[in-house]
């Protein structure tokens, strides 16, 4: 899978792991109120809105109230319509018939033309889109006929999830198609809101559009109780977002920190626990690192206590890991238990004594001459449960004889290290993804820095069964699919630690979500019932 844009993305990994699932945050017995204004805190600035350029979830969010995709993911994993009334799936193509009647924020209509210079933008080489190749598929190309109201995506050969892709890809229309800077910092789609002001680091704010009724499944924003204005507030601390939820400054927010617990006790606040992406940990197994060797692998994984490991990571809240794609899966099934070698200390220091790995006097392990030395990598802005995990995974391998060495980096520092720098043994990182697809280029392929396998990964195992459910339409490559999530798991390539999980709390307002965004046509302000 050939990848542009590679440290983009790969920030894009940890930072795309957000909220995921469906669900309905607010209490049920709220009923409709006046339009209103729905204020809603967004943990960073989305920066360049340009949905070409959009890897952050952040942006993400800040992008679904403007833009229209074409087609949906429901709450249960299936695909409903959007821009799209209708589509034809083939195994290398799917052709859309669009709906009829649909403008632009500038009232231009949407045309099939529209969404093929979309395709063709993003896949533009000069465009340098981070996209290109994870969320829109490598090599696709894009025919319009505006006459009969279709558009036909095609990918070089055939691709199992090409329908369910087009539902990751913003439409830009209207001016923002022939001039991509007026989309920098504004806004130029279909989408149920219009961008009308953007203050950076502090709010953005949208109005609704009257006439819109094209969302998923056909709604419109004319709905009882549907917000007239969106004001999304820029709250980077979650102590300060859950005093305004409480004091009413905000309508909804993701806390994952230490004030979910007074907020799920506080009396008249929505609350949906939901998953929030996967904690993991990758093993560098360039030619001079120690875990190239699948010996030292497997035992210093033995070396770890998962279930220790999850708690310490998630601060308590976390699930055991049961796959790498976030609900709602193309694919359900656990790919991880059974699948990751069992936690034995004594196994794990019997395992390095047999790959030539020998305790000196000090307990320190040496081979050659050499000591037993790790690099672990880590983001600080994933909370403390992320720094506790890492110094958990030290302490632990030191008990088998292994330094450890903590490195604490920022984000988008962590992407740079561990695509351009290579400083690292072992690297927590979490991941967010939707297709098992969008990982193909990161777990196999060319090695970083020349190509997205970032930790050098070789499992020709993986590699062949990725291969085979690549070209088998939908869920008959799903077994396929997760045999080759537990071939990595089993090979020690990565380690699932847990499944994270947030709360998402409202008040004043109920409102659903998918993957990592509120559903803008489902926001309703409510009065108590």
């Amino acid at each position: 899978m050939r990848n542009t844009g590679t440290v983009a993305v790969l920030g894009a990994l940890s930072l795309f792991a957000t909220a995921c699932g469906g669900g309905t945050a607010g209490a049920p017995s709220g009923t409709p109120a006046g339009a209103g204004t729905f204020t809603y805190a967004i943990s960073a600035d989305p920066g360049v809105l340009d949905p070409a350029m959009g890897v952050l979830s952040v942006t993400n969010v800040v992008l679904s109230f403007a833009y229209d995709t074409l087609v949906h993911n429901a709450a249960d994993g299936k695909i409903t319509s959007g821009l799209a009334e209708k589509w034809d799936v083939k195994p290398d193509s799917v052709t859309f018939t669009l709906r009829k009647g649909v403008t632009c924020s500038d009232g231009s209509p949407l045309t099939p033309s529209d969404v093929a210079a979309n395709v063709d933008h993003i896949t533009d080489p000069n465009t340098k889109s981070p996209i290109n190749g994870v969320l829109v598929p490598a090599g696709m190309k894009a025919e319009a006929d505006d006459a009969a109201g279709t558009v036909t995506l095609s990918t070089p050969q055939p691709f199992g999830f090409i329908l369910e892709s087009s539902a990751e890809m913003f439409v830009v229309c209207g001016k923002g198609v022939k001039d991509r800077s007026a989309v920098a910092r504004a806004t130029s789609g279909s989408g149920p809101y219009t961008l009308t002001e953007a203050v950076p680091s502090d709010h953005y704010t949208f109005q609704v559009r009257k006439d819109y009724a094209w969302g998923p499944g056909g709604a419109t924003t004319k709905t009882p109780g549907l917000p007239a204005k969106v004001v999304l507030k820029v709250v980077p601390n979650e102590q300060t977002a859950a005093n305004l939820l409480i004091s009413g400054g905000l309508n909804g927010a993701i806390i994952a920190g230490a004030d979910r617990a007074r907020l799920e006790a506080t009396p008249g606040m929505g609350k949906l626990v939901r998953a929030a992406g996967n904690g993991q940990f990758f093993y560098h197994q360039g030619d001079d690192r120690p875990a190239k060797d699948p010996a030292v692998r497997k035992a210093l994984t033995q070396a770890i206590n998962l279930t220790e490991l999850a708690g310490i990571a998630s601060s308590g809240t976390g699930r055991p890991a049961t796959g790498l794609v976030l609900d709602p899966r193309p694919c359900p099934g656990d790919t991880v238990t059974g699948h990751v070698p069992a936690f034995d200390e004594a196994a794990a220091g019997a395992a390095l004594d047999a790959a030539g790995w020998k305790a000196g006097a000090d307990g320190a392990r040496a081979k050659d001459g050499k000591k037993l030395t790790l690099r672990l990598l880590y983001p600080t802005t994933r909370g403390a449960g992320v720094q506790a995990a890492a110094e958990y995974l030290a302490a632990a391998w030191k008990k088998v004889g292994v330094e450890v060495a903590l490195n604490g980096v920022i984000d988008t520092k962590l992407s740079e290290s561990i695509t351009v720098t290579q400083d690292w043994d072992v690297v927590w990182l979490p991941i967010g993804v939707t297709l098992p697809t969008q990982l193909v280029g990161f777990l196999s392929g060319p090695a970083a820095p020349k190509g997205a396998n970032f930790a050098h990964l070789a499992n020709a195992r993986y590699d062949k069964l990725v291969t085979e459910a690549a070209v088998k339409p939908g869920a008959e490559g799903c077994a396929l699919w997760l045999e080759a999530e537990s071939a990595l798991f089993e090979n020690a390539d990565l380690v699932p630690a847990v499944e994270n999980t947030v709360l998402v709390a409202s008040k004043g307002a109920t409102f659903q979500m998918t993957a990592d965004q509120v559903i803008p046509t489902s926001i309703r302000m409510t009065e108590a019932g």
